[in-house]
């Protein structure tokens, strides 16, 4: 089936691409206004789409003429087009118009706007059901056939049971517009001036490349081929065999991917739904937010500044300097600051118990003594200064 599409195109493209396509449009809604129809990535039954098709009378292709209704009463097509409609003049080139209709087919004799239940049930319509003669599709498949245009649509693949449903985006490969074979209609309900036209889309059985996601899917006619031109043909106005070979599955090539789940509520509208879920484009993408701060890490370590370490009198400071590439000398890490002179030459203090805590004494007023980094809290022994580790060794041998 096909229950949600995309469609974020406004008329003007549309007209475009369609005659990029050998697809003449003669007549096309405006892009704006009340009569405008909707945009959206996330196209449901209700809204208002563009639907292109043959210019006729709102009878359809051929002589006027009269129905019958499901209940099988006689009735009639009554569309005030004019005395000059009665018949479909076969001198008259064939012309071909968008035009915007709603979502979701009521068919010409419904006298009351249905509910929302009744027209769900009409947004498809089944290739095999038009194969059958008479039924409520009757009328509209010899006389009002059209294309709905879209982007691609989407279909939600079932799994664990049904629990879990992954919504699919599938659109064509060489990304042109889909031409999904549909019928029209256009009913005026009583006491209402109004005229309110609707479409719904055929499905077929789903090709091989989408079986895995569904068993149906929208009758795709390639664009610009002669199965478009045969299927809206005006002339052919009673179904035949040949209309109904047109309803077959894509034999094209298709991009099917998953999606977000958020275009399953109606009502969402984002640009991602059609981008594949897994993409670097897709900004949804939680895989894609943590690797962008990974690399906004990587480049502020490559910024930093280098650090130079420059040995003052009794203190250390850091100032930052830029890269020299001239410069060969090696940046210094840190200075080990030594004991001054006037420390190195006191006694060492006398040996107390255990009991006896070793605190260091407050520096004097007045001036700042120089403490060694690496300072246990008392003071150095008294010791001449010596090179290398006879500083170690004097040292033991003071206290034996």
């Amino acid at each position: 089936m096909c229950g949600r599409y995309s469609l974020a195109l406004r008329p003007a493209q549309i007209r475009q691409m369609l005659q990029d396509d050998n697809m003449s449009v003669d007549d096309a809604p405006d892009d704006d206004g009340d009569g405008a129809p909707r945009q959206s990535y996330n196209f449901a039954p209700g809204y208002h789409g563009i639907v292109y098709r043959a210019d006729v009378p709102d009878w359809g292709a051929g002589p006027r003429r009269r129905h019958a209704d499901a209940s099988n009463n006689a009735t009639s097509e009554e569309h005030e087009e004019g005395e000059a409609q009665d018949e479909t003049p076969t001198t008259k080139p064939v012309s071909y118009k968008l035009q915007s209709m709603k979502w979701g087919l009521i068919p010409f004799w419904t006298k009351r706007n249905p509910d929302y239940g009744s027209m769900m049930k009409t947004i498809n319509c089944r290739d095999d059901s038009l194969a059958q003669s008479g039924g409520m599709w009757a009328s509209m498949k010899a006389r009002k056939r059209c294309i709905v245009v879209a982007q691609g649509f989407y279909e939600w693949l079932k799994k664990d049971g049904g629990r879990e449903k992954i919504p699919h985006f599938v659109k064509r490969k060489d990304g042109k517009l889909m031409c999904f074979a549909g019928l029209w209609d256009v009913v005026q309900y009583e006491n209402d001036d109004q005229k309110l036209y609707t479409y719904t889309i055929i499905t077929t059985d789903s090709n091989k490349q989408l079986s895995f996601l569904h068993d149906r899917m929208p009758v795709i006619l390639d664009n610009g081929s002669e199965d478009v031109r045969i299927w809206l043909d005006p002339k052919r106005h009673e179904w035949s065999k040949e209309l109904q070979a047109l309803l077959k599955p894509f034999d094209g090539e298709l991009d099917v991917y998953p999606v977000s789940k958020d275009v399953g509520k109606v009502g969402n509208n984002s640009p991602t739904f059609i981008i594949p879920i897994d993409s670097k484009e897709n900004k949804s993408n939680i895989a894609n937010f943590f690797a962008k701060g990974s690399n906004a890490n990587k480049n502020a370590v490559k910024e930093q500044p280098q650090v130079e370490v420059k040995k003052e009198e009794g203190f250390t400071t850091t100032t930052e300097t830029e890269t020299d590439t001239k410069d060969t000398h090696k940046t210094e890490v840190g200075v080990k600051r030594e004991a001054s002179d006037e420390l190195m030459d006191q006694k060492p203090p006398p040996k107390k118990g255990p009991a006896t805590s070793n605190k260091a004494s407050s520096p004097q007023k007045g001036g700042r003594q120089k403490i060694s980094a690496t300072s246990n809290g008392t003071k150095s022994p008294s010791k001449a200064k010596q090179p290398g580790t006879q500083k170690i060794t004097k040292f033991f041998a003071n206290r034996s």
